[in-house]
């Protein structure tokens, strides 16, 4: 039994961590770990849990968490980790870390977007990128696995296999992409109101978004070069869900048989990523899932294609990519826990 630390429980990712754990056949929440709420019991601030658990929620530090289990989870702000993460600490437990703070192998990055320092360069260097279908090899020896971002997990795996295999200008790369209120976190923030959000929805971080270099870091070695592109985040009145809608000059002519071919290359033995070919990617048929759906469209007028991904951002979008991440670590089978259906209505 894989013994399991949650630091940051009472996130809403922490707590799709707890939830997708709940029923997993290897592993165990030992420790719902949570400054606010600590004393508390887990399940008196998320109901569902109720005969669940009985567990309280505790102010633990990273130190003691870690001679206690096997893994810890830490599903906290950025720069906490950086701030509280040593090599004492990964010589316990190994740690999947949800912020963005080992993302980077570039400190430097990190504090121009982030617009905050980073408090251990060191461990950088031996940080994997946690997108398990791309970085599965080196997943599996790893100590320290940095967790993708959401629109970063669908940005990156819907466009991919055409960088990779040289079909589309890397530079050329347009994304605008569309996120659930879920995707800011649980905090009280007057722009994330039920007034301020429903029957709306408005661009945010435009030009500046900090997921645009982690895309363009994971785009740019997968091309063996430097790509720069545009990022546009928008919100919109929905609980969970990303959608991404990407634009891209082609290199070559080439048919929407060929593009099939090499996303079933890449993906094609992948669990989680459903490459569609008769319907375009909806959120609600990711809801509540760890799936990917891509699809493409060749817009032989502009010579351009247009990719579309969508994923449910609290769960391949973060704990459960992070559940996958435990499974690849600890030699299980990767999809264990993961299976569920997606949810509709």
């Amino acid at each position: 039994m894989i013994k399991v630390g949650i630091i940051g429980a009472t996130g809403y990712a922490g707590a799709e961590l707890a939830r997708i754990l709940q029923n997993h056949k290897y592993a165990e929440v030992i420790s719902y770990g949570s400054r606010s709420y600590s004393g508390d019991k887990f399940s008196s601030i998320y109901r569902n849990f109720e005969s669940l658990t009985n567990k309280e929620c505790v102010d633990e530090d990273l130190l003691s968490l870690s001679k206690e289990v096997d893994v810890i989870f830490t599903a906290t702000p950025g720069g906490f980790t950086s701030a509280n993460l040593n090599k004492e600490i990964l010589e316990n437990a190994k740690v999947i870390d949800l912020s963005g703070d080992y993302r980077f192998k570039d400190a430097s990055v990190y504090e121009k977007w982030y617009k905050t320092e980073h408090k251990n360069k060191e461990l950088l260097k031996e940080a994997v990128y946690g997108l398990c279908e791309i970085n599965r090899e080196k997943i599996k020896g790893a100590r320290l696995v940095a967790n993708p971002g959401c629109y970063t997990t669908c940005s990156i795996l819907t466009a991919y296999p055409l960088i990779k295999e040289g079909v589309i200008d890397g530079d050329s790369l347009i994304v605008d992409a569309m996120s659930g209120v879920s995707g800011a976190g649980r905090g009280a923030k007057i722009p994330n109101l039920f007034c301020e959000v429903n029957e709306s929805a408005k661009p945010y971080g435009v030009a500046d978004h900090r997921h645009t270099p982690e895309i363009e870091e994971q785009l740019s070695i997968a091309a063996g070069k430097d790509i720069t592109i545009n990022f546009t985040p928008h919100l919109i009145p929905i609980n969970r869900g990303i959608l991404v809608t990407e634009y891209a000059n082609l290199k070559t002519k080439i048919t929407m048989d060929e593009i099939k071919k090499i996303y079933d290359k890449y993906y094609g033995k992948e669990k989680f990523i459903r490459v569609l070919q008769e319907n375009y990617p909806e959120i609600r048929f990711v809801k509540g899932s760890n799936f990917v759906d891509i699809a493409f469209k060749i817009d032989e007028r502009t010579n351009r294609v247009i990719l579309m991904g969508a994923l449910d951002n609290l769960i391949k979008g973060a704990a459960g990519a992070a559940v996958q991440n435990m499974n690849i670590l600890f030699d299980i089978d990767e999809s264990h826990g993961l299976c569920m259906v997606p949810c509709f209505p």
